[in-house]
């Protein structure tokens, strides 16, 4: 019996989107936003239910509260297809919960963490680790049950025969306290975006902030935004462009959906440059839909849409 495709750990909540907001929130006083959407959040669950769409075989393993949150999270990811057996039930910490507050292409945030702060090392489910291929783990700075030990996780993993993604996301202490020079060694596809690179290695350009990791990351796939993906491997750069969408709905996931195009053609063994290409594309089709999975309902949906709105064929 072959392998697994994917084990993605993570955080797990609920977004609460608010759109067509009339100016921005004021002590006070009270703004009306004109829409509001109810949908599955987190970095990881966006991740792990658009690669799922895509056709990958993934498991999740993070934690939710019991409540109504926690059973939508699990509901929302198992009609996607993602093996959910793995989600720890919290009676003690409710579910995680994101407001998010749309402003055209900008946003702000507010989280309440919950669940997934109490997610450990040991909740992962290391006695099938190795009937996996791939391990994926994304936004460590709001889970802080597994901080201290992201290295040994990755270590780990990587002794399980996995091959390993790591998605850091914002820091919302600014604190930016990740040891990359022990713990990126282990990861296969460190996937930052440009600002999160430079907070992290405290540079000034790009260019010095992969200089500065480029001893202790293996390669570094680099979220660009308009201006597509980039990927770094021991000095060797390669680009690709952005797909350009005319009509924008929100961002929110799109670089979860980067990274879900990015370890779906790499799970197939494609090149750096395909993996950018389709990674580009799952990332502008995250932005013509509310949310992070709008646009991924299922597999035609998809095609249909990378059809239609970009010409291209999946």
């Amino acid at each position: 019996m072959g392998k697994r495709d994917l084990l993605v750990v993570g955080e797990l909540n609920i977004d609460l989107i608010l759109n067509q907001i009339q100016g921005f929130p004021e002590m006070g006083s009270e703004k009306v936003a004109q829409k509001m959407d109810v949908v599955l959040g987190s970095s990881s669950a966006i991740f792990a239910a658009n690669i799922a769409t895509l056709g990958v075989d993934t498991a999740f393993c993070g934690m939710v509260g019991k409540d109504d949150f926690g059973k939508m999270v699990q509901e929302t990811l198992a009609a996607q297809q993602v093996d959910t057996r793995f989600i720890a039930t919290s009676a003690q910490y409710k579910t995680g919960l994101t407001v998010v507050m749309n402003y055209d292409q900008d946003r702000a945030n507010v989280t309440y963490c919950g669940a997934m702060e109490a997610l450990t090392m040991q909740e992962i489910p290391w006695e099938v680790a190795g009937t996996f291929k791939h391990f994926h783990l994304s936004n460590y700075f709001l889970q802080k049950g597994i901080q201290k030990d992201i290295t040994a996780i990755f270590e780990k993993a990587k002794s399980a025969g996995m091959t390993t993604s790591l998605d850091l996301q914002v820091d919302p202490d600014d604190q930016w306290d990740f040891d990359y020079e022990r713990c990126l060694p282990h990861v296969d596809i460190f996937l930052p975006n440009e600002s999160e690179l430079l907070s992290l290695t405290g540079k000034s350009s790009i260019s010095e902030a992969l200089e500065a990791i480029k001893p202790y990351a293996n390669t570094v796939a680099l979220k660009r935004g308009v201006k597509g993906g980039l990927v770094f491997e021991k000095g060797k750069v390669t680009e690709v462009a952005a797909f350009v969408n005319d009509q924008f709905v929100d961002a929110i996931g799109a670089g979860d959906s980067f990274n879900a195009g990015f370890i779906h053609r790499f799970l197939q063994g494609a090149d750096w440059e395909s993996c950018l290409r389709f990674a580009n594309l799952t990332g502008a089709l995250n932005t013509t839909a509310a949310g992070g999975t709008g646009a991924f309902t299922s597999l035609a949906a998809v095609k249909a849409r990378a059809k239609s709105q970009f010409n291209q064929e999946i």
